[in-house]
């Protein structure tokens, strides 16, 4: 038999992620106490276990997202799993990751317009689960580069354009260095806004930032770094660490100034190579949409994956209505 529980013992949820191949920053238990100190966020925590051993099987860390408070955040809200559900790769695990998905739409109940699954693996294993549950799926690229080896080989797989960037912005004094303290993330999240508000989409409240860091900084799973010309900010860029992969979370700059993101990404390379294993470039859009960052991205020279996204509508009509309520929303925000 297996058990659905919304309430499971921390340390076992955690060892569980732990030692799955799959396991992720975004699936640890970790993440809910940001989530849990984040404006308009709400996580939901799930764990499949068997009735009679206890031995876990599956779980599911999705965070309901809310724009705003009141009416604008009610038409706006999805839940969104990053890297999960995670489950044993196996019969037992795809019979819990059904259980699992099944109960939580039922507890999710209209608390949120749509489901979002990002991947950050290869899901072959549960496409035809997923797809017969009614997640549809969509590709969604993504960049990965492999840091087990020396800066030099790195370098040598960026390309052109993107190296005379590192080169140019060095020669005119730029420069990248962590924050100091968490005063400093007023200034990454400033950067961050600013970005967000010419692309026009939603950004996560403050909160999110300084949540990260009052959980995750001495714990080594998050990066703050900020790039300055003669004095002042023009650049930020926080990553998550967990089992030697570096997601590369948020990024900002100003916009009338050249190189920024290449000199932060470059010093971040050059930080963790033969340090930690793997750069995710935190993904690269739908490869038939128009993605401004993903030429960026892949001048980097990391493998390009297609892990894909799936997406299922709980609600269609209140789905309509949250895509007018968005475009309202995007206006509001940006005047």
């Amino acid at each position: 038999m297996i058990e659905i529980k919304d309430s499971i013992d921390s340390k076992r949820w955690e060892k569980f992620v732990s030692n799955h191949s799959k396991g992720n920053i975004f699936q640890s238990t970790y993440m809910v106490d940001v989530y849990n100190s984040t404006k308009n966020y709400e996580p939901i925590s799930l764990a499949a276990v068997d009735s009679e051993s206890g031995e876990i099987l599956a779980v599911l860390q999705a965070v309901i997202i809310r724009d705003a408070p009141s009416f604008i955040g009610s038409i706006s809200s999805r839940s969104v799993i990053n890297g999960g559900p995670i489950f044993l790769e196996e019969e037992r695990g795809l019979e819990a990751l059904k259980k699992l998905l099944t109960y939580y739409e039922e507890f999710l109940h209209n608390k949120a317009i749509y489901t979002q699954i990002r991947n950050i693996w290869n899901t072959d294993k549960s496409k035809s689960l997923l797809e017969s549950l009614g997640y549809q799926y969509e590709p969604h690229l993504n960049y990965l580069i492999d840091l087990n080896r020396p800066i030099e080989e790195i370098w040598k797989d960026i390309h052109k354009p993107r190296r005379k960037g590192i080169n140019r912005a060095e020669k005119i004094g730029m420069k990248i260095r962590k924050i100091e303290n968490k005063n400093e993330i007023k200034d990454c999240y400033k950067l961050i806004k600013e970005t967000y508000k010419n692309v026009r989409l939603p950004l996560a409240d403050i909160s999110l930032l300084e949540s990260a860091y009052e959980k995750f900084y001495d714990a080594g799973f998050v990066d703050y770094y900020i790039a300055t010309l003669d004095g002042e900010v023009v650049g930020s860029r926080v990553v998550l660490k967990y089992k030697g992969i570096v997601h590369d979370w948020y990024a900002g700059s100003k916009k009338e100034i050249n190189y920024v993101n290449e000199a932060v990404v470059w010093n971040m390379l050059c930080e963790y190579a033969g340090k930690e294993k793997l750069f995710d470039f935190g993904g690269a859009g739908n490869p038939e949409k128009p993605y401004g960052v993903r030429e960026f991205k892949k001048r980097f020279g990391g493998m390009e994956v297609n892990y894909g996204r799936y997406k299922k509508v709980h609600d269609k009509n209140r789905n309509k209505i949250m895509k007018l309520g968005l475009e309202i929303y995007k206006i509001i925000r940006n005047t």
